[in-house]
């Protein structure tokens, strides 16, 4: 039993190898016993319209630079994203969608904003890291939102401080409807 799990006298802090663990729903991503898996329906649309090619804008919104570091991972051998069609654009302008990290300070809303306006239509936006999901440890902070889904619709969440790189990939992979 790790340290951290036994610290938790409720038994809420539970570690597996489990890394399928991305929904396009925040209140998918509690998971109760009666729930064993995290339920994810596909959006026909996305995967129709991105089914075969995804570009993306990373947006690191005030981070630690831990889920941009795991993010990174994926353009490596072991991971590949690129061999489904998957990467990483410099320009919001030639991307589908946003990969949005960090707490989403006060100071990176405007950033945020136009990058996403910069967006061509139809968008993608992913949260990626608890930071981004629901403010993680800064929640509290008067100087940060309580997730990115307080300024934009987002479509995927990939939980986790930071996330595996398995988890983002099963999660993008999930969203085109690929697996």
């Amino acid at each position: 039993m790790v340290f951290q799990e036994r610290l938790c006298s409720q038994n809420a802090i539970q570690f597996t190898h489990e890394y399928r663990l991305a929904s396009n729903k925040r209140l998918s991503l509690i998971i109760s016993k009666e729930v064993e898996k995290v339920g994810f329906q596909l959006n026909q649309t996305i995967q129709k319209l991105f089914g075969r090619s995804l570009q993306l804008r990373l947006v690191s919104a005030g981070g630690c630079n831990a889920c941009e570091a795991d993010l990174n991972v994926l353009g490596t051998p072991t991971y590949d994203l690129n061999r489904f069609g998957i990467s990483f654009t410099a320009s919001p302008r030639h991307a589908d969608g946003i990969i949005i990290t960090g707490p989403v300070t006060l100071n990176m809303k405007q950033a945020l904003l136009d990058t996403y306006n910069a967006l061509p239509e139809p968008k993608i936006v992913i949260a990626s890291g608890t930071c981004a999901i629901s403010g993680g440890l800064f929640a509290h902070n008067d100087e940060v939102y309580k997730g990115a889904d307080n300024l934009l619709p987002i479509d995927l969440y990939i939980p986790g401080c930071p996330p595996h790189p398995y988890t983002a990939l099963n999660g993008l992979l999930q969203l085109l409807g690929r697996i």
